[in-house]
């Protein structure tokens, strides 16, 4: 399976980065870090250009805050060197599960497992 693997890596960008994708980060790139999900993040020797190298998924939802902010040049440096304050009301940064069977569905939703008949609805019918 891990010829496998690698081939779909090497062409198809969806299955992780391809083959000339991680040729040019390695030759041109900087490594800066990498987060809690596995995801490398590079950049340019001149720090103009930044970007990922997800692991798994290509999903720009599985980014943290601190990491996309780093990204998109709102902090100079990335959050392994000076990492941001956190309140301790903070949530856990979790990735974007619209789509899913994991995303929010509210009371009544057919989407729910097991829908309950809502008690607040009354049928209407002509007379």
């Amino acid at each position: 399976m891990g010829i496998l693997n690698s081939l779909l890596s090497a062409l198809t960008w969806w299955n992780g980065a391809t083959l000339n994708t991680r040729l040019w980060s390695s030759r041109n790139g900087q490594r800066v870090g990498e987060d809690e999900q596995g995801n490398t993040f590079y950049q340019t020797k001149d720090g103009k250009r930044r970007w990922v190298i997800y692991n798994g998924e290509i999903e720009a939802s599985r980014v943290s805050p601190d990491w996309h902010g780093w990204l998109h040049h709102t902090f100079d440096a990335p959050p392994t060197d000076r990492p941001l304050p956190h309140k301790s009301w903070e949530k856990p940064h979790i990735e974007n599960l619209t789509g899913t069977a994991l995303a929010y569905a509210p009371q009544g939703s057919i989407r729910k497992v097991e829908p309950k008949p809502r008690q607040d609805y009354e049928a209407w019918s002509p007379e």
